[in-house]
């Protein structure tokens, strides 16, 4: 099986939780969206990887029109019924690293959350800076990993093993990277600790008892300088929650 089809399994069987998922719905970074993209009521928005449709429900009030992008039908059928009511959201089934738009079509794209699980990162951002307009702005907000290989190694070990639709999580060296190399200025980014809350982080993906023990074991025998960096956090031998590393970068195409 493909990369990509295991994308639109996990999302597929997953799809009411990432409605719910107090990390994707809750994310303190959501209200800065406005803050950050200052929408004007003329503006067009897509929104790439859409999930359960949070950034787009949140800025449906401020546009005149959002797209909301997803590559798993399931995913974005059930989404479009919990939004049903914000009319000026279209729902279109969308492949990251291959866009089915014109060129210079967006005011503003967005991404949050989502690019761990793209096979072909450099072809996402590409896409990104063929389809968004010059002087538009692209917001990518993702986990990611850190510089040192310890720290990164872990991280995506453990999450492929939650979840076998992630890719990588990259590290912040590589996402500028990229940008610069398809003319897409940063303008403003925050780097932030995202906490995790175990129990729904596991369920959300994981439905064997097995596998979710498994997962435990990994994260329990990990070293201490693993369990200080990502502070995780212990109570009678059982993980409570834990933290991953979060970039939020604001760029402009010229």
């Amino acid at each position: 099986m493909k990369e990509k089809d295991h994308v639109q399994e996990v999302f597929s069987k997953s799809k009411e939780k990432y409605v719910s998922s107090s990390t994707h719905s809750n994310g303190s970074d959501l209200p800065l969206l406005i803050k950050w993209l200052s929408p004007e009521p003329n503006m067009t928005v897509l929104d790439i990887a859409t999930g359960g449709g949070h950034v787009a429900k949140r800025l449906s009030p401020y546009v005149e029109r959002v797209i909301a992008a997803d590559l798993t039908k399931d995913m974005l059928e059930n989404t479009a019924s919990h939004l049903s009511l914000y009319k000026n959201i279209d729902y279109i089934i969308a492949d990251a690293e291959n866009l089915p738009f014109l060129d210079h079509t967006f005011d503003t794209i967005t991404c949050r959350i989502a690019a761990h699980h793209f096979p072909n990162p450099e072809k996402f951002i590409s896409e990104v800076q063929r389809v968004l307009k010059y002087d538009g702005e692209f917001l990518l907000i993702d986990n990611i990993a850190s510089e040192n290989p310890l720290y990164s190694n872990f991280i995506n070990k453990l999450e492929k093993e939650r979840d076998y639709s992630h890719v990588r999580s990259l590290k912040i060296s590589e996402w500028k990277k990229l940008l610069n190399e398809n003319n897409l200025i940063i303008t403003d980014n925050q780097e932030r600790k995202k906490t995790l809350p175990f129990e729904e982080w596991i369920n959300r993906t994981l439905d064997y008892e097995e596998d979710k023990v498994k997962i435990s074991k990994f994260i329990l025998n990990a070293s201490n300088e693993i369990k200080n960096y990502f502070n995780i956090q212990i109570e009678n031998n059982i993980i409570q929650s834990f933290t991953i590393d979060e970039w939020m970068v604001l760029c402009k195409k010229k």
